[in-house]
């Protein structure tokens, strides 16, 4: 998942919101707690949250600063199978009796029971994503809105 955006906004400004481990985990907290893991000063802040770990990235840009935001998803064990329930066991015909077995007529052969089906192993299971890409990204999104926002209305009193 990733959302990049140019910000009219200075470097050193963005810096001091995305290296700010409580200003980051506002923005980014739809992941779970977040911990900065790895800072290159003005450049990249590295994070890891309990759904998602990624990276901020800056580059100065003409008029202002852009921002890459990126997440990958903490992949999680998917939930165990039911068991498949047993199949129950065939009843037995009835066995014919003395004067039965004695004055039978001749029947056609009767037909095979049809082959049983063998169980079918399920795969695998794979391992989920903790989060999915289309809230992520708008989680993403979401931060870069919040950071191009202007926080304080200059020039009123």
């Amino acid at each position: 998942m990733e959302a990049k955006r140019t910000l009219v906004k200075s470097p050193p400004e963005l810096w001091a919101e995305l290296s700010d481990i409580a200003a980051l985990a506002r923005h980014l907290g739809e992941f779970g707690e977040i911990h900065i893991t790895r800072t290159e000063p003005e450049t990249v802040v590295e994070w890891e949250g309990d759904l998602a770990s990624g990276s901020v990235r800056l580059e100065p840009s003409g008029w202002g600063t852009t921002v890459t935001l990126t997440a990958l998803p903490v992949m999680l064990d998917p939930p165990a199978p039911e068991p498949e329930p047993e199949p129950e066991p065939e009843p037995e015909p009835p066995k014919p009796g003395f004067w039965a077995r004695m004055f039978r007529r001749r029947r056609r052969e009767p037909e095979p029971p049809p082959p049983r089906r063998e169980p079918v192993t399920p795969a695998e299971p794979q391992p989920l994503p903790a989060i999915d890409a289309a809230p992520g990204t708008a989680v993403l999104t979401g931060a870069l809105d919040a950071l191009g926002s202007a926080h304080h209305r200059p020039f009123s009193r």
